[in-house]
């Protein structure tokens, strides 16, 4: 939904954590497990990803978000919901934003409708991060004392893995039919509200959490995301020249019991530029089913979901609104004891 009201936001002083994947190990795991405990949401340096494999992918992604509607929804034909093209409209439930992006299937043989630059870039681009994403879960293992360490990077690896990728273009408000005189009011109050890094107070992609294991998101350098550290209150997120974002999804919420936090965010819209965020969703197999990690569950921490399948998770996620609370549906009640045995 499209806002114009203000919300309360603290100023952008870089609580998130900047860690270096180069750090020593044992030191760079307690790192990313105490981000994903207290913000869900952490900054990574010295990722590995080759420059030239983002900037790829980033070029490609404005080549083709610059293109007629037309021939980008005709290149969307044949994708099954949710992958293809969209504008504005965000899933099936009435959810809108001031966005238009193009989701894929994590898997490239499933994207061969597309232009030749994008299926390249994109293919270079999901290699790279799924190995990246890999590297995180194990070292998120590593930190809360796994036997195996590949107990999370498993679920990924799978042939059959349901990840995607997450094309999201923000085209600059001034774009779009903004003058006063027009009559567009919300157009002019977002130019008088916004900041001096041209962030206005239009939302792009409204309050949401991830569904999957992780995120691995990387924007083109304006602007735009913020996550809320508590209810009501947002914090900006400033952009980094090279650092991923990383943040938990409500299935590793789930696996780690409630350990990790997977952290409501949001995308507001930049009033001078367009902003590019590409997003990889490390994602189970449908048939996957979800439990913790039994050595976090103890008499001092409880089981605080009941077992379910990546399929019915996804299933949850694509019937309600972006904004509910998807794993309260999974949580376990006082009382039900065969679900806490599961």
């Amino acid at each position: 939904m499209v806002e114009n009201t203000p919300t309360p936001l603290i100023p952008n002083n870089e609580i998130l954590p900047l860690i270096d994947l180069k750090g020593q190990r044992d030191e760079v795991s307690k790192l990313i497990v105490k981000a994903c405990e207290d913000f869900g949401f952490f900054k990574l340096i010295n990722h590995g990803v080759p420059m030239d494999v983002i900037s790829s992918l980033e070029e490609a992604s404005f080549d083709f978000f610059a293109k007629p509607s037309s021939e980008k929804e005709r290149a969307s034909l044949c994708s099954n919901p949710p992958y293809g093209y969209g504008c504005k409209n965000i899933g099936l439930n009435g959810d809108v934003g001031e966005v238009e992006y193009l989701i894929l299937d994590a898997k490239p043989a499933a994207i061969t409708t597309y232009p030749i630059n994008l299926r390249d870039a994109v293919s270079s681009y999901v290699e790279a991060v799924r190995e990246l994403a890999c590297e995180i879960l194990d070292l998120m293992a590593e930190g809360l004392g796994a036997q195996q360490t590949s107990v999370f990077s498993s679920f990924i690896r799978a042939v059959n893995s349901d990840s995607l990728l997450r094309l999201n273009h923000y085209p600059p408000l001034r774009d779009r039919d903004t003058s006063p005189s027009t009559g567009n009011a919300a157009a002019a109050t977002a130019s008088a509200t916004s900041g001096a890094d041209g962030v206005c107070n239009r939302i792009g992609f409204g309050e949401h959490t991830d569904p999957q294991i992780l995120t691995i998101l990387k924007s083109n350098g304006v602007g735009g995301l913020q996550i809320s550290v508590q209810d009501g209150v947002w914090v900006p997120v400033s952009p980094h020249p090279t650092a991923f974002f990383v943040n938990v999804g409500d299935v590793l919420q789930a696996m780690t019991n409630g350990k990790f936090l997977s952290v409501r965010h949001r995308a507001m819209v930049n009033w001078q530029e367009s902003r590019m965020s590409m997003a990889y969703f490390a994602s189970p197999s449908l048939d996957s089913r979800i439990s913790p990690l039994a050595h976090l569950v103890t008499p001092n921490s409880p089981r605080l979901y009941r077992s379910f399948t990546w399929a019915e998770y996804k299933k949850a996620t694509y019937s309600g609104r972006l904004g509910d609370s998807r794993l309260n549906l999974f949580r376990i009640q006082p009382g039900d004891e065969t679900a806490a045995k599961q």
